[in-house]
């Protein structure tokens, strides 16, 4: 399956012989038996490939409604899109990055634009399997993606700002924004 069958909009799910029906908007298809060698690279790393994952941002978030979302504790709990939902695309994106380690507990589907700064909750664009493993990856992106969010609500950065840099490089964007 190629990277682009993450951006599929069929309206059937197929994991194995199980089918669920999901909202055409937000259904991907995944299959194994036929997946080809790698469509994503993994020379990013501890970026995604910009190819395969650019990052997407949430319309509903903006710097005028900052107040009302992301700088409001618990928000991006109310986005965030289930396990259930995420899973199917971790398990496709551990075959599109062309992983070795193929074991799903070993990566988090995490958004490329955090939820923290307005990214797009349930965009294939926004989401891939991330690697615990490394000094760089996604237990430490975690903090960074909280301190670019209390900058942002702190006014001591915008929001554009902020997801510029973490888009760019979230390994710098703590240094680019000056907040480090």
């Amino acid at each position: 399956m190629s990277q682009l069958s993450r951006f599929a909009v069929p309206a059937i799910m197929v994991a194995g012989s199980l089918c669920l029906v999901m909202p055409a908007a937000h259904a991907t298809t995944v299959t194994r038996a036929t997946a080809p060698a790698a469509s994503c690279s993994q020379s990013y790393l501890p970026l995604p490939d910009p190819a395969c994952t650019p990052g997407a941002t949430n319309p509903d978030v903006t710097q005028a409604t900052i107040g009302s979302t992301i700088c409001v504790s618990g928000w991006t709990a109310t986005v965030r899109p289930p396990t259930s939902y995420t899973n199917a695309l971790k398990k496709q994106g551990i075959a599109d990055y062309g992983y070795s380690d193929t074991n799903m507990s070993d990566y988090e589907e995490d958004h490329f634009l955090p939820l923290e700064v307005g990214g797009a909750p349930r965009d294939p664009k926004n989401l891939w399997p991330e690697p615990h493993a490394g000094n760089e990856n996604s237990r430490s992106k975690d903090s960074v993606e909280n301190a670019v969010k209390k900058a942002v609500c702190a006014k001591k950065a915008t929001l554009s700002a902020a997801q510029h840099a973490l888009l760019t490089d979230w390994t710098t964007a703590e240094s680019v924004l000056g907040i480090s």
